[in-house]
């Protein structure tokens, strides 16, 4: 078993905190988005998209997070990061969507690149643009955890999917210092993952390729 990372990378992140979850043993493979290691021939024949993750199990290989948490789910069920029933599970997909759909394609590096290179935006532009599509996301996220499904974590009180999509979005957030008052529970939901080791040990900071 292999992932193919980057430190800084929260899709990355996310798959990580499955893997310790699960407790599954694999080999973490860094790449430096910064060096453009993401756009190397021989990884790109592995990748054509040419992102990260991306994650090998013998012969199975895929690029994609959200695809190698199904993954991870089916042929390792426990413990279980989807809830049993069906409304549950759908709930939980939702509020991951919110985060990988809506706020993560908008915010990631190489669109904050593009639009300094294309439209020549300024630090406080491309801040700006970040903050608006991580706020907008967070609010309906909040609203969500008020409707009393949510516990010590997004869904009850077991880890779900959904906590392994906001961690490190939040982590992102507070390094380009969005405001977070708003978000009481989004806070509390994240403070009760981060005392957790499986997300201790996914933190970008205990990666080997680590850099300030």
């Amino acid at each position: 078993m292999e992932l193919y990372g980057y430190f800084r990378s929260s899709t990355a992140y996310r798959v990580r905190i499955a893997l310790n979850v699960k407790g599954l043993d694999c080999r973490h493979i860094p790449l430096s988005i910064l060096a453009g290691e993401h756009k190397g021939a021989e990884y790109l024949k592995k990748n054509p998209q040419g992102f990260v993750p991306y994650f090998t199990d013998g012969d199975v290989a895929m690029g994609q997070s959200m695809a190698m948490l199904e993954y991870l789910e089916e042929e390792y069920p426990e413990p279980a990061l989807l809830p049993a029933d069906a409304m549950g599970r759908a709930r939980v997909r939702q509020l991951c969507g919110i985060i990988a759909c809506d706020i993560h394609p908008v915010d990631n590096l190489r669109v904050l690149k593009y639009i300094v290179s294309e439209f020549g935006a300024s630090d406080e532009q491309k801040t700006a643009w970040y903050h608006h599509w991580i706020l907008e996301g967070f609010k309906a996220f909040e609203i969500l955890l008020q409707d009393g499904k949510s516990g010590d974590f997004c869904h009850g009180d077991d880890v779900s999917f959904a906590d392994l999509c906001l961690v490190p979005q939040v982590y992102n957030a507070r390094r380009f210092q969005c405001p977070m008052a708003d978000f009481p529970n989004i806070t509390r939901i994240t403070e009760n993952c981060n005392r957790l080791d499986a997300f201790i040990q996914a933190l970008p900071e205990n990666q080997v390729d680590y850099k300030e």
